[in-house]
């Protein structure tokens, strides 16, 4: 891993960054969010999607960086352009293992990435922060409906449900892997941003937490089974997300959910030196109102994408439209003000 003492020798050279990210995902908000504060923008982008993003005025980057394989980010033309990195799922995804030796100044910890990917870290991660959490099995244990999750920021694709330990054999094999129990619930997805200059928020031991939206995932054919089973069709359920829908929780259990946010904002620094920025926990809330936290995405959700001109919760923090794009350009606006800026970017 690129050490702090690296990246802070090349942001102390900046005189006037730029946000940059890869052209997927969220890009379009973050680019937006960039375009409302006077942020120069960037997009890593390949040949072929170029024309696409070139089409949204509003929601284009500034300019361009053409690639031909986003598992090799451009860090020398970044670093010369004075470019501020914003991860997001695909951006990590693409660069797989290659992302926390990225020598680009990256927004955030990057440390917590290394968190949200390893299955076994995470729910380290949640234990410390005491969040009720789903049962673990091995193999072996499985005796009724169990959720296989594999590696990686996949959106949900490759999710399986087995029933047994022959069926997992069958299926899944040897794979890299973690075995859960299925929940049966609602499905809620927090976005949360932790600043540790904000005057305003949930207080924290380090700063304050905002939530700024919630969403639930739709997913393939998990979310459209009962159509197929109604008209006589047999088919497995499948997880891969296809979009996302904005979801307000009832006013009750936003104490609940604040707690949650503060506890894995406090345990991430007694584990890695803090989480900052957005982050998101990925929730079931069952009949009688239990919350089960199953994953922590620490970065940018491509859920917060319902809400770029803001949400039925950040209207309460803000009198303007406010997306997570422009919170975070925000953020990197004021730590720059307050020449801070290596105090949020590793």
């Amino acid at each position: 891993m690129v050490t702090k003492r690296e990246i802070d020798k090349i942001l102390s050279e900046y005189k006037n960054f730029k946000i940059a990210t890869i052209c997927s995902h969220s890009s379009l908000q973050i680019f937006k969010g960039a375009r409302a504060l006077g942020i120069k923008t960037i997009g890593i982008v390949k040949k072929d999607k170029k024309e696409l993003y070139e089409s949204f005025p509003l929601g284009r980057p500034d300019e361009f960086i053409v690639c031909d394989d986003y598992a090799n980010i451009p860090e020398d033309e970044l670093v010369a352009n004075e470019a501020i990195l914003i991860p997001h799922g695909s951006l990590i995804e693409y660069t797989q293992g290659k992302f926390s030796d990225i020598k680009v100044p990256i927004y955030g910890n990057r440390k917590s990435i290394e968190w949200e990917s390893s299955r076994d870290k995470m729910f380290e991660w949640l234990k410390k922060a005491k969040l009720k959490t789903p049962k673990v099995y091995k193999p072996e244990e499985i005796d009724g409906p169990a959720f296989v999750k594999f590696p990686g920021a996949k959106g949900g694709r490759g999710y399986i449900i087995v029933n047994s330990y022959k069926e997992f054999e069958k299926r899944v094999g040897d794979k890299e892997c973690m075995i859960q129990e299925f929940l049966v619930g609602v499905r809620a997805y927090p976005h949360y941003f932790f600043s540790p200059f904000s005057n305003y928020g949930y207080k924290t031991k380090n700063g304050r937490i905002e939530i700024l939206g919630v969403d639930r995932r739709v997913e393939s054919s998990a979310d459209e089974i009962a159509r197929a089973v109604s008209a006589g069709v047999k088919s497995d359920m499948a997880f891969t997300v296809i979009g996302n829908e904005p979801l307000v929780l009832r006013e009750s259990l936003l104490s609940d959910y604040m707690e949650m946010g503060k506890r894995i904002s406090d345990s991430s620094f007694d584990l890695f030196n803090g989480l900052y920025g957005p982050y998101c926990i990925e929730t079931m809330i069952t009949e009688d109102l239990d919350i089960y936290a199953f994953e922590v995405s620490a970065r940018i959700v491509a859920g917060t994408n319902v809400y770029v001109d803001g949400s039925p919760y950040s209207t309460y923090y803000y009198n303007e439209p406010m997306s997570m794009g422009k919170r975070m350009a925000m953020e990197l606006k004021l730590a720059k003000e307050k020449d801070m800026l290596s105090k949020i970017i590793y």
